[in-house]
């Protein structure tokens, strides 16, 4: 049983699978370290000097307890945040379809077989054989 599962961990596609979700993993954090820290800077300067993580609407206040500590927690919904995570999807996917595409070119492209020659017709066969019928007698 266990040699079993060492040859079942061990084949291409098992380890194929293991590399694309590391990969996944470390281009997600990648990207989205690269919408917090570069892309929403830019796109909060142009609207107004405004932070999209600090949106929201706020449901209730927090209540705070008489040593000045929080009791109570705010509850918001937070659609700022939410802002963030979609324009980290589409820039996710921006990256993936630019990494498929370049993949997709890298394959050198399957030539096709050039075409066996085109051979006698039926025609063409059926006169040789009327011809070689005719040369015997």
């Amino acid at each position: 049983m266990l040699k079993e599962f060492k040859n079942f961990i061990m084949t291409g596609n098992v380890l194929d699978l293991a590399v694309a979700v590391l990969l996944a993993g470390a281009v997600g954090l990648v990207v989205n370290g690269f919408v917090k820290m570069i892309m929403m800077p830019i796109i909060g300067h142009f609207a107004g000097g405004m932070s999209f993580e600090d949106l929201k609407i706020i449901l209730s206040e927090a209540q705070l307890a008489a040593d000045g500590s929080v009791a109570v927690a705010e509850n918001a919904i937070q659609y700022g945040a939410w802002i963030n995570t979609i324009i980290n999807l589409i820039i996710v996917g921006f990256v993936l379809f630019m990494i498929v595409k370049a993949y997709n070119k890298s394959k050198a492209p399957v030539e096709e077989a050039p075409a066996a020659p085109a051979g006698p017709s039926q025609e063409e066969l059926l006169a040789e054989i009327r011809d070689v019928l005719k040369a015997k007698n």
